[in-house]
């Protein structure tokens, strides 16, 4: 499983970020990020993003 990130921290790869609760319960909710920006604010305080669905297109990638 991908590290837990935390709203405002850069996006390590493009894709589907799924929001999870402080415990790491799936919420279903999910947001689309380019690699490089910020995470977006969560709903509730303590919340963070993984990542379920990377970019498959090659251009997130790091060199």
């Amino acid at each position: 499983m991908t590290d837990r990130l935390k709203p405002g921290q850069g996006a390590p790869r493009s894709g589907q970020y799924e929001i999870v609760g402080p415990r790491g319960g799936r919420t279903g909710e999910e947001r689309t990020i380019v690699r490089g920006e910020p995470m977006p604010p969560t709903p509730t305080s303590g919340q963070g993003y993984i990542l379920v669905d990377p970019t498959k297109n090659g251009s997130g990638r790091g060199k």
